[in-house]
């Protein structure tokens, strides 16, 4: 399963986004380090395709694809040095597979800032700068174990000795991990480490409603955290987290009005999730019947029994072939016989590059 790490300084709204995400209670006061250990969430990725399969097939159920979200606790400058409760935070970082970084962005005096003003790109520098400086500490201590091994003959040593020396080039240039230009074989050798900094991030753009929004303001502050967000190549979704997380209590068929009377045009939270699926290059597909309809998440390219693999090892393993029709297809065919007569269903073989959305039948020895 995905496994998305919630990240920011004290008292930006990560807890608040992390129980509108995962309707669970967890503290978020209005005072830094109120997480105290890191809360996980399972979200079920939404997706009106899966609602509209299941009718069509009569499921008994639906199963939506699923990322786990960590809420963990605000950084503040200096914890890759122990700060603020530092280092062990900075470690539950590691295990996931992509970072959501919150970033405040709207002035409201009644709600305090850690460093008292609000400069969302200052915020967006110190948390980068902190995953840099523990992943530094990192490759600093790898390089230093390595010495004897290059000097006993170990094959492998000085390779990834240089790869780890690049690394530390552009950490000394500012530079994450992940723009350190290292090729892919390099990639692959530092991959063990688990590098903060070699993680995807999706930037989370705090707004709330009725408030002073930044990007309303137009005084520059706006301007300046889209310009850092580019420069770094990641890719950003505005949401209202305080709102989000009121609209639990709220009936879905309500949800949309209760919005426009907040001033909130758009879903937040599913757009969150779809600019995570694009930041980290991933597609779902689904099968449907009259048992259940269910959504699989896989990366952007991959290949037919790569897809089948994600429900059952045998479906890779002993794969034979898939039969493949697009949802829209499907759904205005109006049956799977109607759309097999048109032509929509295809036969892939083990070639085949699933697209997003693509309704699969796998065959397998």
């Amino acid at each position: 399963m995905l496994k998305i790490g919630i990240v920011g300084l004290p008292n930006v709204g990560k807890s608040t986004l992390f129980n509108a995400l995962t309707k669970a209670s967890v503290p978020a006061e209005n005072y830094p380090f109120c997480t105290i250990d890191p809360s996980v969430g399972v979200v079920g990725v939404p997706d009106v395709r899966l609602a509209e399969l299941a009718k069509f097939s009569a499921s008994e159920k639906i199963i939506p694809a699923a990322i786990e979200f960590v809420d963990i606790a605000g950084l503040v400058a200096g914890a890759a040095q122990g700060e603020g409760l530092g280092n062990q935070f900075l470690a539950h970082i590691r295990e996931t597979d992509a970072i959501l970084q919150v970033v405040r962005f709207f002035d409201d005096p009644a709600v305090l800032h850690v460093d008292g003003t609000i400069e969302p790109y200052k915020d967006i520098e110190i948390i980068n700068m902190e995953l840099m400086l523990a992943d530094a500490e990192q490759v600093r201590k790898r390089r230093d174990k390595l010495e004897r091994d290059i000097v006993t003959g170990v094959k492998d040593a000085p390779a990834l000795d240089a790869a780890l020396a690049k690394l530390e080039q552009g950490f000394a240039a500012g530079k994450l991990a992940l723009h350190a230009g290292l090729t892919d074989e390099e990639r692959k050798r530092i991959a063990h480490m688990n590098l903060l900094t070699m993680k995807p991030i999706l930037y989370a753009l705090n707004r709330k409603s009725g408030g002073h929004n930044l990007d309303e303001l137009a005084d520059g502050r706006a301007a300046r955290a889209y310009e850092i967000i580019a420069a770094l190549g990641s890719r950003f979704v505005m949401v209202d987290a305080a709102t989000e997380q009121e609209l639990n209590d709220v009936a879905d068929a309500d949800r949309d009005s209760f919005r426009r009377e907040l001033g909130v045009h758009e879903d937040g939270l599913a757009n969150l999730i779809r600019g995570a699926y694009v930041t980290l290059g991933l597609i779902s597909f689904f099968t449907t019947g009259d048992k259940e309809t269910r959504a699989w998440t896989i990366p952007q390219g991959s290949t037919a029994p790569v897809a089948g693999a994600a429900i059952h090892n045998d479906f890779a393993e002993k794969f034979i072939r898939a039969e493949v029709v697009s949802t829209s297809d499907l759904l205005a065919s109006g049956s799977w016989a109607a759309a097999r007569e048109a032509a929509k269903v295809r036969t892939e073989g083990k070639e085949y590059r699933v697209a997003d959305g693509d309704v699969m039948v796998f065959l397998h020895g």
